[in-house]
């Protein structure tokens, strides 16, 4: 069970490190606006006092810390979601990592984003609400995917 913690809590650092200088990257080169960590915290601190959904989550009250609780929230999730990895292909997979596990996750839980988070912050289902949506979407694919490499590579760093 400590590998099981371990593994999960490192390859999913290792993705979400990946994805956030990804996110720089796309920041950088092609002036996109990074993910706003504090619109995340504050929506996550909502759903502790038992609000979970949001017509518009940047005019929702402030909460305290909520760029922490956000960025603490994207690594919890990170390692959520490496945690599915090795609960469905078990220990083995992280000891001789292969690319399909990690991609089948990183990409299914594009959905997560789509269906739970968007609609709950007031962005609509897939960011429907939003003028540059189909944008959105395939920026959540393609970071999903390089949280996808993130899970293999740091995996394959680690065995």
């Amino acid at each position: 069970m400590l590998e099981f913690i371990v593994r999960a809590v490192l390859i999913g650092i290792g993705a979400t490190v990946l994805l956030d200088i990804w996110a720089q990257f796309l920041k950088r080169v092609f002036g996109l606006g990074a993910p706003n960590w504090a619109m995340v915290g504050r929506w996550f601190a909502h759903m502790a006092r038992g609000r979970f959904m949001h017509e518009d989550i940047a005019r929702a009250e402030p909460v305290p810390n909520e760029l922490a609780i956000g960025w603490i929230a994207h690594y919890l999730v990170g390692i959520l979601f490496a945690a599915i990895v090795l609960a469905i292909w078990g220990l083995g997979w992280a000891h001789s990592p292969t690319f399909l596990p990690a991609l089948i996750v990183g990409l299914a839980t594009v959905g997560c984003g789509w269906f739970i988070l968007q609609p709950g912050m007031g962005a609509g289902i897939a960011a429907s609400k939003r003028p540059n949506a189909n944008q959105l979407r395939m920026l959540n694919i393609i970071g999903h995917t390089v949280f996808a490499v993130g899970l293999y590579g740091t995996a394959l760093l680690i065995r």
